[in-house]
């Protein structure tokens, strides 16, 4: 079963970023404040808990608590800032992204048809 983990540092992102041509990374940016930002997280977890492959990392970021890390992965990645926000990261680049009520069970397996 794989397991996510959250990232607070621009260090951890630089390495998640950096690793990511061995083992790609699913970012989940999540807002604590906000009740569809909930509902997407519950099915990011659920995904990771029981379908996920577990050659992918998953990593979680709060974009209000972790802002310099939420802002600098829009930034590196190119991909607009929303949240809640799905991004695939393979070679140090963005292969898919979603938001909002588009973060579900099949729209995240359907992502890992890219990897």
């Amino acid at each position: 079963m794989a397991q996510w983990k959250e990232i607070t540092t621009l260090e951890e992102w630089e390495q998640i970023q950096r690793q990511s041509g061995e083992h790609p990374a699913l970012v989940m940016k999540h807002s604590t404040s906000c009740p569809i930002s909930a509902e997407a997280w519950e099915e990011y977890q659920r995904f990771v808990s029981t379908v996920a492959p577990e050659t992918v990392e998953y990593v979680m970021v709060k974009v209000i608590e972790s802002r310099p890390v939420s802002n600098q992965i829009a930034e590196d990645l190119g991909v607009q800032h929303k949240s809640p926000q799905a991004i695939l990261v393979k070679d140090g680049k963005e292969v898919w992204n979603t938001s909002h009520w588009h973060i579900t069970m099949e729209s995240l397996e359907n992502a890992m048809q890219n990897v």
